[in-house]
């Protein structure tokens, strides 16, 4: 019986599919169904059982679920244990993060953190979505993550990220918009985003949720490094927070605040379990942000035109 199986497993019980687990997981479905079928002749009997176009546990797969958590529990110990001999000196950090909060303010963290231990390394995985974030830490596969308010669930850590400022990005061809630009006149707009579910649009949503009306969507794509690149060539206007509106007004779009201000916090979450020292040093530096010296990285304000 191999760790990964047991971690197949879990991913499997916490989203009720092998479809959505192998996404999670990031592999394809026949290879963890195979995964699956070797533990399952390993214990004997089935684990699971179709219902719909989902799976349940049966009582087998019921009684496995805690051992289960703990073997991989147990294998956090000895990766910690393993990781205090050597401190600070060496050694990798495993972060998993919403993908506009690993542009900000996680870059900003991981620059601040090499410069101080330059011996350790990190290995950042993006996450389908919000709630994805918490299930990666939770089964032991990254140490800490950075989610939005509300997908975190219980039994985390949790400690609150830098506010950010949620800026309205148009076309460089557009007509000058008014600047601050009033809420609800986002209902007029055609935007570019990501599907239901992601944090840019969950930005989008509640600024209009907020206006009383829905957003008008005219591209949707999943590419979201495609966003910024969109609506430089006209396909609509978009919502985003600041470090990354700065750099599309960098490359030419208008960017104008928004009235009221929209602000959006994230948090990092990390398991209630003893961290490796390089987490537990990335989170001490999180909560004494901004550090001495002046390493919180700061833009200046783009020409809105």
């Amino acid at each position: 019986m191999e760790r990964k199986h047991l971690e197949y497993f879990l991913a499997i019980a916490s989203h009720g599919s092998f479809t959505s687990a192998a996404s999670s997981l990031r592999i394809a479905q026949p290879s963890l169904s195979y995964a699956i079928s070797v533990l399952e002749r390993e214990v004997g009997a089935p684990l699971f059982r179709r219902v719909g176009r989902g799976v349940v546990l049966t009582p087998l797969g019921e009684a496995l679920l805690a051992p289960a958590r703990q073997v991989i529990h147990d294998f956090a110990l000895v990766r910690t244990a393993a990781r205090q001999v050597s401190g600070l000196v060496s050694g990798r950090l495993d972060i998993v993060a919403a993908t506009t909060l690993a542009v900000d303010p996680l870059a900003s963290f991981v620059g601040a953190f090499r410069r101080r231990h330059p011996g350790v390394t990190f290995n950042i995985v993006d996450a389908e979505n919000a709630a994805a974030v918490v299930d990666v830490v939770r089964r032991g596969q990254c140490e800490v993550g950075l989610t939005e308010h509300g997908a975190t669930g219980p039994g985390m850590q949790l400690l609150d990220l830098p506010e950010q400022d949620v800026l309205a990005v148009f076309p460089p061809t557009a007509p000058t918009p008014e600047d601050p630009l009033r809420l609800e006149e986002l209902a007029d707009l055609d935007f570019v985003t990501t599907p239901s579910g992601t944090t840019t649009r969950s930005a989008l949503d509640s600024a209009l949720a907020l206006a009383g009306t829905s957003p008008r969507i005219a591209v949707e794509t999943t590419h979201r490094a495609a966003i910024v690149p969109l609506v430089l060539g006209g396909a609509g206007a978009t919502l985003l927070p600041r470090r990354l509106a700065w750099e599309a007004g960098r490359l030419g779009a208008v960017v104008v605040a928004l009235s009221p201000p929209l602000t959006r916090r994230g948090v990092l979450v990390w398991p209630p379990d003893v961290l490796s020292p390089a987490a537990q040093a990335f989170v001490d530096l999180v909560r004494a942000w901004p550090p001495d010296g002046g390493e919180q990285e700061e833009g200046p304000a783009p020409d809105t035109g």
